[in-house]
């Protein structure tokens, strides 16, 4: 497969509508699919239509103060250039609190549904949320599914009633290939939804494939590179989100198994390699930073093609710097050192644990651009009704903290 150069940037000046530009996040703050801003701007542009088009959107003005107000990004001492992550940018995977979005509100009087959970996320301090399906407890307001266009204005409104911005989604990729029908759209339906929500992107919590061969490998990356664009043509970036195997190494080459299959590697991995083999105009991911130091962890010697055993040790933070714009989304993470799990770390809330995120965040950089969101898997709790919530105001404090190391 042609590896693929092109820098991961578009070109903003010359396509009102283009992803990350600025035309694309007015569109976003008002709701509207790609087709329709675009043929509004040629009509505003030609004089037929005269400003404002769309009509009043509350969340308008607030954002535009977000985008230029940080005087809450600066320490005690006025240092805000020392921040790591800007107070616009913290976020939180719902996932996170799935226990608090999906409990009854007619049983306890904790916050419950998706709207008493924004309502406690915004006063924690959160900015932004990443949707993991859009699912709650059949008795939350909007009842259980709001994943139709219906719930999504549903949920649009309450994010802008609490200041909130949704950045991406855990949610549907098309299992087949060639893609059919059906399959085609329902990710098209995924991507209206995605618009009324103000996305700028949506993706999946799963790796691309869970092959150690290239030849599955480029087939993803036809896949890939196929739904990205026609996720762009929508103004959505596609993104894929990593666990700790994708940053395994790929098999490419010596002796053949049985079945015919190589069984050696040439050291490159494998997200890597779907790194080289993808469209950066149409295909990003979301690195999982505790995933991705699980890998560090298990992954640091293979097998090369001439049978001999070579070390090669994983630098997260080194990947994220060399794809740059590649990765907007993290996940952040923590983990605490376990040596009897087999994955060299435990979860933790965020801050709490031995994972660097200060060095991190100061070498990938681009802090107004990436997205980092807390997430902890195990923060829900059957005897602590109130516990993931209560953690998440912990991570969102210790992620605020960080400061830029001065050398």
């Amino acid at each position: 497969m042609t590896p693929f150069s092109d820098p991961s940037r578009t070109d903003a000046t010359t396509d009102p509508a283009a992803v990350g530009g600025p035309g694309d996040r007015l569109r976003r703050t008002l709701g509207v699919d790609r087709r329709r801003f675009l043929s509004t701007c040629t009509a505003v542009a030609a004089g037929a239509v005269a400003a404002p088009v769309f009509g009043a959107a509350p969340a308008l003005a607030h954002d535009r103060g977000r985008d230029h107000d940080h005087d809450d990004d600066r320490d005690h001492r006025g240092h805000g250039r020392h921040v790591l992550v800007p107070a616009h940018k913290r976020g939180i995977i719902l996932y996170t609190v799935r226990d608090a979005t999906g409990r009854d509100p007619l049983t306890t009087d904790l916050p419950s549904g998706f709207r008493e959970v924004f309502k406690q996320l915004a006063r924690h301090g959160y900015r932004q949320v990443e949707f993991a399906g859009y699912r709650q407890h059949a008795n939350a307001p909007g009842g259980a599914d709001l994943g139709t266009v219906e719930g999504a204005r549903l949920l649009r409104r309450w994010l802008d009633e609490y200041g909130l911005r949704a950045q991406g989604n855990h949610g549907f990729i098309p299992s087949s290939w060639p893609l059919t029908t059906a399959d085609k759209d329902t990710f098209k339906k995924q991507l209206e939804i995605a618009n009324i929500l103000g996305l700028d992107h949506m993706g999946t919590g799963g790796d691309p494939t869970g092959s150690s061969y290239r030849a599955d490998w480029d087939v993803a990356a036809d896949k890939w590179n196929a739904l990205g664009a026609i996720a762009r043509r929508e103004g959505i970036k596609l993104y894929t989100h990593n666990h700790d195997s994708a940053y395994g190494f790929l098999l490419d080459g010596g002796p053949l198994d049985d079945q015919g299959r190589p069984t050696r590697s040439s050291g490159i991995r494998k997200l890597e390699y779907f790194l080289k083999v993808t469209d950066p105009k149409d295909v990003w991911l979301e690195m999982d930073i505790f995933w991705a130091h699980v890998a560090q962890y298990k992954f640091h010697t293979y097998t090369a093609h001439d049978g001999s055993t070579r070390k090669n040790v994983f630098d997260p933070a080194g990947l994220v710097a060399r794809n740059n714009k590649r990765y907007p989304l993290f996940h952040a993470k923590d983990g605490v050192v376990s040596t009897t799990n087999g994955m060299g770390y435990d979860m933790v809330p965020f801050g709490t644990g031995v994972i660097d995120y200060a060095t991190f965040f100061s070498r990938v950089g681009q802090r107004n651009y990436r997205n980092p969101m807390i997430e902890d898997d195990n923060s829900p709790s059957a005897t602590d009704p109130a516990q993931s919530l209560r953690e998440a105001k912990i991570s969102y404090d210790n992620l605020a903290a960080l400061r830029k190391r001065r050398r």
